[in-house]
Formats: C-alpha cells, structure tokens, sequence
C-alpha cells in the first residue's frame, strides 16, 4: 500500500532492466474532448481583443494585480483562450489531431477546466465545464456557491472570488499509456494549464489566488467528479471585492448519474491502484513544518560558489500571447550553443516565481551543454537570490539522453532544466499530499520554459520518462531525493 511520495515515486520509477513489454489499445485510445448530453452549451466569443506585452517584461513584473469587481463574457472568454485552446489541427489515419497552447505527456490532455461564476456580465451565475473543442460553456449548477466554495477550497482572503477555476484530471486518459506512472504526468500536466492561466490572470491585470490546498469530497461533489475517474487538482481564483457574507450560503445538492458518468472515456478502462492509492494518501493535509523546506539543501549536492544571474534584453520574436499559441514540443535541436542572453532569459524566468504557493516543494537545477561564456557542468538555482552555482563541471547531456530512454536527440539542446526534490522531506513538510505541490510546481515551471522559448525562438520540450535510479546517480543525488521533470531547450532547425 503506497502511503508515501517516496513509496508512489520508487513503485512506478523506470528501471533499464526490468522494463516490461507494454502495447497500447487502440480500439481503446480514450476520447480527448468531454462533453455532455443533452446540455444546451453556452458559446464563448472568439473575436476578443488580447493583452500584447513581451513575455519577459509579464513574467518580472511584480505590479500587484488589482481585484475584480465584475468582469464580462469577453474577460471570461480571454482567461480561457490564454489558458488552454487550440492552436492547429491535423490530418492522421484515425482523424483530426489538434494541437494545444499547454504541453501535454504523449498529448494525452487530462487537464479538464471548470469554472464557478459570480456577477459575470452576460452569463448567469453558476458553475460551468468549459469545452475546449468549441469554446464553450456547459452549465452544470445555477446559482452563486461563492462562500461554499470558500469554504471547501479553504480561500484565506475575504473577499468572495469572481470566478474560481478548477483544474481536474481524467486520469484513464494518461493511464491508457502510461499505466501506474500516469500520476505523474497527470500532475504536470495540470501544471501547465496552471502556469497558462495565471499568466493570463496577471495579462490582464488581476490578483488571483491558486491553491493546491482544499476538501477533495467537497470539491468533486461540486463539480460532479466521483474522484476516482476525474478529480480536482487545483483552484485558481480571481480575486473579487465583495466581503464574504455566510448569510444564505448555498450547498450544492447531488447532481444526476449522466454527469458523473461524463468522465468516463473509454468503454474499457483499467484502473491502476497505484494511482488511487497515491491520490488517496493525499485526501488530508497535514499541518505545515514551516514555508521554506529547504530543499536547495537537502538533495546531497551542493555548491560552493553562487553567482547572481545577469539581467539582459532577450531579443524576442513574438509577444505574449502570440507565444502562447504559438507553442509547440519541439525537438529537432542543432548542436548549436545558446547565446548567452537567451540563457540568462530562461534562468530569469525560472527565478521569477513569487506568486506561486509551495514553490519551496522542490528545488531547479541545469546541465549546461552549450551555451556562450558558460561552462559546462551541473548548476542548481536559488530562486530566492535569483543565482546559480556550479556542482560540478563536465558534459552530461549525452549520458542524461541516453537515460532519457535513449532518445540521442536530447544530447542536442544546449541546456536541459532539472526539477528536483527530496521526497521525505516533501513528506515531511506537508504530507503525502505535497507530492501535488511538487510535480505541479515542476508543472508550472516547465510551461513557463515553453513560453519563454518559443518567444526567444527556441526548441523546447518536456521530458517525464527517464531511468529513475541512473538519474539519481548520474546528479549525485541523496537516497530520498530524485529528478522530477526535465525540460531541454535548444537552438532547432528553421
């Protein structure tokens, strides 16, 4: 029975020897759009005008964002556009493909968005599945569920949020590939919506909140999730100016079997137990050991040496959010070195994560390969004094490809990005469930390097499937610590 982030993450860790056969269903591939019957859908505008700012002067912007009294149809159909839309399609031999503003592992897409709304100019309050194959709203409960859903998310500030957005995963959609290990990618991938949609809030000016930290039973019977097919990951808020009132609060009642049955995406689903049970483990919050876990200095390597990181312009091609749609898992790199602006942007953009909650769940660490006036070797970063220091020199990326599953064309990126942690001191701070804080951070982060890159011009993609204890050693990294999530970015063909 898996009860520890260290139990999930060495149950379902990769191992070169011992790799068993595994071929995928596809008379079973789950279906990648939800939707449900019988349910008049409410159409989102398109034509609607979007912030253009550059991507680097949104993500070092620490202008508080500013509460929201009311918002509109158009805000609302912004926020979505920016985090998480279609960007293109295309033709395969069983159908349309289309490709997505947020990374996905294997574009499997298990991140669903719900929204509960309160004085929307245009919609009726409720609470509301969005339908990214149309943009569009599927209305699931009428009414304001404000202060129950302050309650249950467990919202620290006053003030009645406008809209909060739930972010949910499917998980037999990942699972259909990735078996037991799903959770994983599960996590990140929630991560990416995330990132998007807070870098969408922060666009357009708004304060929000995004917590990991709520009442998983509350949550789900909210939104009509039976928490074994499709739960709630995260909440983002954004924030309102009305003072929570408990008069008249309203519960939400038992919504009807066809909405729960809605997750369902395949006719023949396997249930991996490895996947409840580490979701379970994490059902309670424990209380916290303090908000900085330290866990720069609890991975085993260690530098001696931190020197800040330069702030220089980054020559971008595209705004935001044109990079947003523009995003693609890019990996033809060329063995071609990274200026050395590009790469202080990148590390910019890493250390610039101060509205994130529990980013202290893990610590970002870089090999170098090739990049002008660095040296190559392994770095960790301190966010908090925006620095990097070498752990030690040498070449790794030919090695990290060839645990990387052997995919040789990762030894061609100039840099790969490493999320980090020691996973019993994760559990040690905030319990079973800090595993969620961790990969959904790492989630974030990675998202972030995507939109960075592609408004410098560069390749990038996230990788989750490498051997697990060759990584472990390969960094150095004690007994309990392990590599996350690697994201490789690269110079690429035009």
């Amino acid at each position: 029975m898996i009860k520890t982030c260290l139990d999930y993450h060495q149950e379902t860790s990769y191992d070169r020897h011992r790799m068993g056969g595994h071929f995928l269903d596809w008379a079973d591939q789950p279906a990648l759009f939800k939707t449900y019957e019988g349910i008049e859908r409410v159409s989102l505008p398109r034509e609607v005008e979007l912030p253009k700012r550059r991507f680097s002067s949104l993500v070092l912007d620490r202008m508080a964002g500013r509460p929201a009294t009311t918002i509109d149809l158009d805000t609302l159909s912004r926020l979505l556009l920016l985090a998480n839309t279609l960007t293109a399609k295309a033709r395969t031999q069983g159908g349309d493909f289309y490709f997505r503003s947020a990374a996905s592992a294997g574009a499997l897409y298990p991140t669903e968005i719900y929204a509960a709304t309160r004085g929307v100019t245009g919609l009726d309050d409720g609470l509301y599945h969005y339908g990214l194959r149309d943009h569009s709203l599927t209305p699931l409960r009428s009414g304001n569920f404000g202060a129950s859903i302050m309650e249950s998310g467990k919202i620290a500030e006053e003030e009645v949020p406008v809209v909060t957005f739930f972010l949910t995963a499917i998980f037999y959609r990942s699972a259909w590939k990735y078996r037991a290990r799903a959770y994983r990618y599960h996590l990140l991938d929630t991560g990416h919506v995330e990132e998007n949609l807070a870098l969408g809030m922060k666009a357009l000016g708004f304060s929000y909140d995004a917590s990991y930290h709520f009442d998983d039973d509350r949550v789900n019977h909210l939104l009509g999730l039976d928490g074994k097919r499709e739960a709630a990951l995260a909440l983002i808020s954004l924030k309102g100016q009305d003072v929570l009132s408990m008069q008249g609060k309203r519960e939400a009642d038992q919504l009807p079997a066809s909405i729960f049955q809605a997750s369902r995406v395949s006719a023949k689903e396997v249930e991996y137990p490895a996947i409840r049970e580490m979701h379970e483990a994490g059902r309670d919050k424990r209380p916290e050991m303090g908000q900085d876990a330290g866990m720069l200095y609890a991975l085993g390597p260690a530098s001696r040496e931190w020197r800040e990181i330069e702030s220089s312009s980054r020559n971008e091609i595209a705004d935001y959010p044109d990079c947003v749609f523009m995003r693609r898992s890019k990996r033809n790199f060329v063995r071609s070195p990274l200026r050395k602006n590009h790469a202080a942007g990148l590390l910019q953009a890493l250390c610039a994560s101060d509205q994130e909650e529990y980013k202290e769940a893990l610590c970002p660490g870089v090999l170098i390969g090739m990049v002008e006036g660095m040296e190559q070797g392994f770095y960790l970063l301190d966010r908090n004094r925006k620095a990097s220091g070498m752990v030690r020199q040498g070449s790794y990326l030919d090695t990290m490809a060839h645990i990387c599953l052997d995919q040789a064309w990762l030894a061609n990126a100039g840099v790969h990005f490493l999320f980090l942690a020691n996973l019993d001191l994760v559990d040690r701070s905030w319990g079973p469930r800090g595993y969620r804080y961790a990969m959904m951070v790492a989630g974030r982060a990675g998202q972030r390097l995507y939109v960075a890159s592609t408004a410098m011009g560069l390749g990038c993609c996230g990788i989750g499937a490498f051997y697990d204890g060759e990584a472990r050693e390969l960094l150095g990294l004690n007994e309990n610590s392990r590599l996350l999530y690697l994201v490789a970015v690269g110079v690429v063909k035009r």
